[in-house]
């Protein structure tokens, strides 16, 4: 834990750094979400025994911004999204935000906060992601909501596909496999030796799912999601 708090602390001032410096030019903070990613990944490469397959990063492409979307079985599964170097923004708990270091990053990458049952701060961060989207930033989501205790891919809420149907944007999915056997909900115990595999699939175009209802979509996505994970 030590480790983690003094690297956070190093992290965080070079972050400050690069923000100060970049923030002219860089109004997407790409290199500062980039910045992040290496921070992310330093926690995952620091344990050699950890395995990481990648696939499909040539289906990103920095010119788009999208809805990037994955399945979500273990915390684990936030380092392994940064470690796959594709700037983005997450929606998180307004309280993560307080932490020290790791929070306070969040607030220079322009993250947004969400209370959970407040509507009136729902409504904010909708009008946040939408403000990002229309800057052209990408979105990353967990449309599960929270991780699965089995593995199973439970139902998709419809918050990801309200902002890609309004704001008319192409979803990006992303398959994680191996997070849950790694670190399973609600422990602190890790499996020192495993493999994680995190694959891009085909972008799915706005005009796929124009024509449905957000939970319509959504539906329509999970359907996709199964498929693809049982070819896996």
């Amino acid at each position: 834990m030590s480790f983690f708090w003094t690297s956070s602390f190093f992290f965080f001032i070079i972050a400050l750094v690069i923000r100060i410096i970049v923030s002219p030019f860089d109004k997407k903070l790409i290199l500062l979400n980039l910045f992040s990613s290496f921070w992310a990944s330093c926690y995952l490469w620091c344990i050699p025994t950890w395995k990481i397959e990648k696939q499909g990063m040539e289906k990103f492409s920095l010119k788009k911004n999208y809805i990037i979307i994955s399945n979500h079985q273990s915390q684990i599964d936030i380092l392994l999204a940064f470690n796959l170097f594709i700037p983005f923004r997450w929606v998180s708990k307004k309280a993560v935000f307080y932490l020290p270091f790791l929070g306070w990053n969040m607030v220079l990458n322009k993250y947004v906060g969400i209370k959970r049952g407040d509507k009136e701060s729902i409504k904010k961060m909708m009008q946040q992601c939408e403000a990002i989207l229309e800057q052209g930033c990408s979105l990353f989501f967990f449309p599960e909501g929270t991780r699965s205790k089995t593995g199973e891919l439970k139902s998709f809420k419809p918050g990801a596909f309200i902002l890609a149907k309004k704001m008319q944007v192409n979803i990006l999915p992303v398959i994680m496999q191996g997070t849950r056997e790694v670190l399973t909900k609600n422990s602190a115990t890790f499996a020192w030796k495993k493999k994680m595999r995190v694959k891009v699939l085909d972008e799915i175009s706005y005009k796929e799912f124009e024509d449905k209802s957000p939970g319509e979509a959504a539906d329509m996505v999970h359907d996709f999601y199964v498929q693809n994970m049982e070819k896996n």
